[in-house]
């Protein structure tokens, strides 16, 4: 039967409010439910999410201050002397902290290996008429190169510079205005690995270091450009290495040489705990911690002017409780330290951090038990081990959060449902009103067609007709 979509045609009456009406009345309070129930829970949403952010944020500190080597780093302060930074210094928590004076003698060089005088009057000119392979070697390093027949210097100066293999030679040519001179360099540095330039064709001796029959070839490393060792001097010891990197020359600590010392002068060098980067994270725990206490009081607290998605919720109680059960422990192994606040900090009556000089300010107890405030924090029984072994029950993966969410999202999916639903039920009941009107309206029109019939037979009838005249 087809949907009459405009009731009450037949009538004359209106049917449309009265669908509309009736419709409206089923669906408005069950929407409005619909409406503030997923308020509720998007407000509710947004409060987890934002108390998982803080938490998210504080336990990323105290993965940092549960990390003993966090504590143990160290900083090193140099004083170079007045004719430049003779070298620079990477320490490692293994040092101990202490005081060097530094001078460097000598600094590691690779060799250079130079053409014959005369050897090539430039550039273009050819090598080798037929072609051969170079073999190039320095210490414990070497790569081969094939040239082919009628190769130039210019291809032998691209050729070696381009070579995959290449483990740090080096082609140059310069032009005196007289000649050209091929120069070599090798980065292999250390007494003893000059570069070594070997062939397979007698017409490639004047581009190597051995002849093809032995003896010297074309290429020479004069008196100087011979590869040599560094040697620097650490509080009058003298130190040998092949390179500019001397590591664990002082146990624990890798000191760069960059130029050698004037006569006389040296870097002085102090090596200290790095109490800022301790102190940086300190106060960054401060700043996440009352950040966390902050966010929570804002979303679990009564306000007239806004929706509070948490108010009165036993997870958020929990979570506050715990947090400063924490970070009240007693410690162990600490030294004097018997809780956090020991190192100088304390808890104000809302419940947030601050440094204080109640006890000790965390600067004195730096200066006198620096080891036993890492232990304070970072070890096994530490507040920070702690507090990061509780946050992770909360926001890692299956953690309490992490599952809220997830409850609440499943709700709101169900929500849709539900909303998609009603909306199907108050479709199908509409048609069925729209069904029931219009059988009521084809009956009323048929009733008005009956009762003008009625009427007009009536008024044909004899002595029916109204006499006016006598009125």
């Amino acid at each position: 039967m087809p949907l009459i979509t405009s009731a009450g045609v037949g009538s004359g009456l209106d049917l449309e409010s009265i669908i509309s009406a009736s419709v409206n009345a089923e669906n408005a309070p069950k929407m409005l439910s619909f409406i503030n129930r997923e308020e509720r829970l998007q407000v509710e949403l947004s409060s987890i999410g934002a108390v998982k952010s803080a938490l998210s944020q504080l336990k990323e500190t105290m993965e940092k201050l549960a990390d003993p080597d966090n504590f143990n780093k160290r900083i090193a302060n140099i004083t170079q002397p007045a004719s430049g930074d003779i070298i620079s210094v990477s320490p490692s928590s293994d040092i101990s902290p202490g005081d060097f004076d530094v001078q460097v003698t000598q600094l590691a060089q690779g060799s250079r290996a130079m053409s014959t005088p005369g050897a090539f009057a430039d550039s273009s000119a050819v090598v080798s008429a037929s072609g051969g392979t170079l073999s190039f070697a320095a210490g414990a390093s070497s790569f081969d190169l094939t040239l082919e027949a009628g190769a130039t210097l210019s291809d032998l100066r691209d050729a070696i510079n381009n070579t995959d293999n290449n483990f740090g030679v080096t082609a140059n040519i310069i032009n005196t205005g007289t000649e050209a001179k091929l120069v070599l360099t090798s980065n292999e540095t250390g007494a003893g690995n000059d570069l070594v330039i070997t062939n397979d064709n007698a017409e490639l001796d004047s581009i190597s270091t051995v002849a093809n029959a032995g003896g010297a070839g074309g290429m020479t490393i004069a008196a100087g450009d011979e590869a040599q060792d560094a040697i620097i001097n650490v509080d009058g010891i003298e130190i040998v290495n092949d390179s500019n990197v001397f590591k664990d020359a002082v146990q624990g600590m890798t000191i760069t040489a960059k130029q050698v010392s004037e006569a006389g002068e040296s870097a002085k060098l102090n090596v200290a705990v790095d109490r800022e980067s301790v102190t940086t994270l300190i106060d960054k725990f401060i700043e996440n911690y009352n950040n966390l206490v902050g966010t929570i009081a804002y979303h679990t607290s009564y306000d007239e002017e806004r929706e509070v998605g948490l108010r009165g919720d036993a997870t958020m109680r929990s979570l506050s409780d715990q947090l400063v059960g924490t970070l009240s422990s007693t410690l162990t192994d600490a030294g004097p330290f018997t809780s956090i606040f020991d190192v100088g900090l304390s808890v104000d009556n809302k419940g947030y951090l601050e440094k204080s000089s109640l006890v000790r300010s965390l600067n004195e107890a730096m200066d006198t038990n620096y080891d036993d405030i890492g232990k304070a924090f970072a070890g096994e029984n530490g507040v920070a081990t702690k507090l990061d072994e509780l946050l992770g029950a909360f926001v890692d993966s299956g953690g309490i959060l992490k599952d809220r969410e997830q409850d609440l999202n499943n709700q709101l999916d169900d929500l849709e449902d539900d909303v998609a639903n009603h909306e199907y039920r108050m479709e199908e009941l509409e048609i069925r009103l729209r069904k029931q009107y219009s059988n009521l309206d084809v009956l009323l029109a048929q009733m008005q067609s009956t009762q003008q019939y009625l009427g007009a037979q009536l008024a044909s009838l004899p002595g029916f007709k109204t006499d006016k005249s006598s009125s």
